[in-house]
Order: structure tokens, then C-alpha cells, then sequence
């Protein structure tokens, strides 16, 4: 007992620590000191007797840490994107800072200069060497003799920075997540805080459904401005996807939009007649030039030949980036579509309602929802899936009678 009130002194903090007796539920001995806003109601936990004894339903969710908006975007945009584009710029800058990222050959010339100095100053292929026979018409892919007047030279100058790019893109993917959590402040977690607890007892439960009851009513038709900040989010994450492919066309020299098109047209060709697109963005063998003085004061040109091996990692995360992109910007589009449908048509919102409330009846489900904003309703939908099914019941009957000016509730 010592030791359990020892570390409840020192993990949680001050404010928290603030305790007095609880005064609705026998069962619940102590609660937390917060202010009187409805929105921030004192936790009532589960009487362990209770705990015990009790039969939860096959129904009920179990209890949740975080909060669930939409998962499967959200779970895409905050989640998984982020995660994919951050180890992928570990995984460059991995190959780029500790291994070898380049390795020059030409004569007379130290090769830790020419390696640095061609790292420094970009590389170059020649487009017109891409088509023809490997070995033939030219060396490698890229690289042969430069006719000069006929022949353009195409600079590379991404490489050294993909790895900062990458995680620029991370961070940007992030930033509606992050409005959101800063815009949200927690509501829907302070709402249904010990709702998703299907073993509780009845005095916290009906003292718990009693202030959402009157916080909803309080605040009816005030909540369209925490909706609306929610559906910006949604617009900015299609908005952020639309200028992350631009951005990495702009950084590939506008070769990333028609990037995976042609790695899925090359594949379906026959191994000798291929053109490999990926050769073409991401060389793996480029020439560099050097200059320096001669003995007499004259300008001497040296042609290196370089050899990119990080290119091979380079092509496969843009390949794999671009299908990703497209994906996320499909989904993105149909959740879009999705927002403006529920916005502009209130059946749809009754029928959401209806679904998220199953186990209510559909006179409350429906009176709840033509009393209802397009705030109201969304704030109710979340916390739909934040809340125990029968608990968000008796919650919704509980409303409909409120909004009826019944306040004859059990």
C-alpha cells in the first residue's frame, strides 16, 4: 500500500494528485479535482466488487486509451505515411552518410577528390545514349561519346538531397494531424470519458449520461465551428497530397508523374526490347568532369566515369511512393466526396446516426437527428464509436426526450 500510493505521488502530477470524495456514487471513493466545465467531468472508476461480479456483454467495446475519428484516413494520412517516408529517409541517409554513396574512377586524379568533388558538383548523362543496344551503342545506359552540337547533357543533382526531402514531405503530411489534436483539445475524450467502460456502476453512469445529456442541449447548433475545423483538415490533406506530387516531380526534373506508368509498360515488354525508366531517372552509371591546371598554366579536363549505387535504393522508394501517392490521393478524393454528401444531405446524417446507434430505437435516433447540425451530428457520430453500445442507447433515448422538453428521465 505504501509503495502504490509512493508511485501515485510521483508519476501523476500536481494538478491531478488534487483529490476529494466523490459525492454521487457510494461505490466510486475519490475523484479527481477539474474545473466545473462540462466538458471536463471527474473519471468515476469501476468498483472492483462490481468489476467482479459483473457479466459484460458480448456487444461492448473495451475500453480505449485514445480517441477514434475516421480510422482508415487518418490512419493513412498521421500514421502510415508518416511512418513509411521517415524510414525511407533513415534508410537514405543510412546509405548516403555511413556507406559509400558514389564511387569515381579517372586517371591522375585521387579518387577520395573526385568522389567528393562530383558528389558536390552533380553528375550527368547523356539522354540520347538511353535507347539502343547496352555494350553496342553504348557503355552503360546514359554514358557514351558526346557529339557535341547534337548531343545535351542532362545534370543529376537530386541525390544528395532525397534524405532531406523525404522527411520535409514526413512533416508536411503531419501538419493537418497536428492542427487537428491542437484544434480538438481533447473534447471527445473528455465526453466520453468512462463511457466505453461497460463495467461501471449505475450512479456514475447515470451521473456521467446525465451531463452529456445537458452539455448537448447547452450547446445545441454551437458546435457547427469544431465540424467545420475538422472538414479543413480533410481539405488540406487532399490539398497536401495534390502538392507533395508536384513537389517531387519539380525534384526529379518532372519525370515522377509519368514515373510509374512506365515502370508498368516496361514490364510488360520482352527483356530485350525494354527501356528501362528507372535507369533513365535514377542512373546508376554517370560521368563527371574535372578541371585543373597543367604544368604550363593550361586547363586540363578530366572525364570521370561514376558509379551510383545509392541510386538502386533511390528508384525503388519512388516507385514504390508513386503507387502509395496514388492511392492515398483516391482515397483522399472519395473521403472528400464522402464529407460534402453528409454535409448537404441530412438523410444520409440520419442514416450514419441510425447505423453508429444500432441498438436505439429509430423514433429517438430520429428526433435526435432533425433537432441536429451538421456539428451536433458529428460530435455525436464520434462519439458513437467512443462509446459502450448500450450505454450510447440509453444516451440517445435519454436526449431525444430532452430535446423534447421531457425531463422526466429515470
Amino acid at each position: 500500500m505504501l509503495i502504490h500510493h509512493f508511485l501515485f505521488y510521483l508519476i501523476l502530477p500536481e494538478q491531478v494528485r488534487k483529490y476529494r470524495k466523490y459525492p454521487h456514487c457510494q461505490s466510486c471513493v475519490w475523484k479527481l479535482r477539474v474545473p466545473s466545465d462540462p466538458e471536463r467531468q471527474p473519471r468515476c472508476p469501476r468498483p472492483p466488487d462490481e468489476a467482479a461480479t459483473s457479466q459484460p456483454h458480448s456487444r461492448s467495446r473495451k475500453p480505449r486509451g485514445r480517441v477514434r475519428f475516421h480510422l482508415s484516413t487518418q490512419t493513412i494520412w498521421s500514421h502510415a505515411t508518416v511512418i513509411i517516408l521517415i524510414a525511407f529517409s533513415l534508410l537514405v541517409t543510412s546509405r548516403q552518410y555511413i556507406g559509400d554513396p558514389i564511387d569515381c574512377i579517372v586517371d591522375e586524379i585521387p579518387l577520395n577528390v573526385m568522389d567528393t568533388y562530383c558528389w558536390i558538383h552533380s553528375t550527368y548523362s547523356i539522354p540520347n545514349r538511353f535507347e539502343g543496344t547496352n555494350g553496342k551503342d553504348f557503355a552503360h545506359p546514359g554514358v557514351g561519346h558526346e557529339e557535341v552540337g547534337k548531343d545535351t547533357r542532362k545534370h543529376h543533382k537530386y541525390y544528395q538531397w532525397v534524405c532531406f526531402v523525404l522527411f520535409f514531405q514526413a512533416i508536411l503530411f503531419y501538419v493537418p494531424r497536428y492542427l487537428w489534436k491542437t484544434w480538438e483539445g481533447g473534447r471527445i475524450k473528455m465526453l466520453a470519458l468512462d463511457m466505453n467502460c461497460p463495467v461501471i456502476s449505475e450512479d456514475c453512469k447515470a451521473d456521467r449520461k446525465k451531463l452529456l445529456v445537458e452539455y448537448f442541449a447547452n450547446n445545441l447548433h454551437s458546435q457547427n465551428y469544431y465540424a467545420y475545423r475538422f472538414f479543413f483538415c480533410e481539405v488540406c490533406n487532399f490539398v497536401n497530397v495534390l502538392m507533395q506530387i508536384w513537389l517531387m516531380d519539380s525534384f526529379l526534373g518532372g519525370e515522377f508523374t509519368t514515373y510509374g506508368p512506365r515502370v508498368i509498360a516496361m514490364s510488360e515488354l520482352e527483356p530485350e526490347q525494354r527501356n528501362d525508366p528507372m535507369s533513365t531517372v535514377f542512373p546508376k552509371v554517370t560521368k563527371c568532369e574535372f578541371h585543373k591546371f597543367g604544368p604550363s598554366g593550361s586547363i586540363q579536363k578530366f572525364d570521370g566515369l561514376c558509379v551510383l549505387p545509392l541510386n538502386i535504393v533511390n528508384e525503388k522508394i519512388y516507385v514504390f511512393l508513386w503507387f502509395w501517392f496514388v492511392v492515398v490521393a483516391i482515397v483522399t478524393c472519395f473521403a472528400l466526396i464522402y464529407r460534402l454528401c453528409t454535409i448537404l444531405m441530412p438523410h444520409l446524417r440520419f442514416n450514419l446516426l441510425r447505423t453508429q446507434s444500432r441498438l436505439s430505437s429509430q423514433e429517438s435516433v430520429r428526433t435526435v437527428a432533425e433537432k441536429c447540425k451538421v456539428g451536433d451530428w458529428f460530435v455525436l457520430y464520434q462519439l458513437g464509436k467512443n462509446i459502450d453500445p448500450l450505454i450510447f442507447k440509453e444516451f440517445m433515448s435519454d436526449l431525444s426526450k430532452k430535446l423534447n422538453g421531457k425531463d422526466n428521465m429515470v
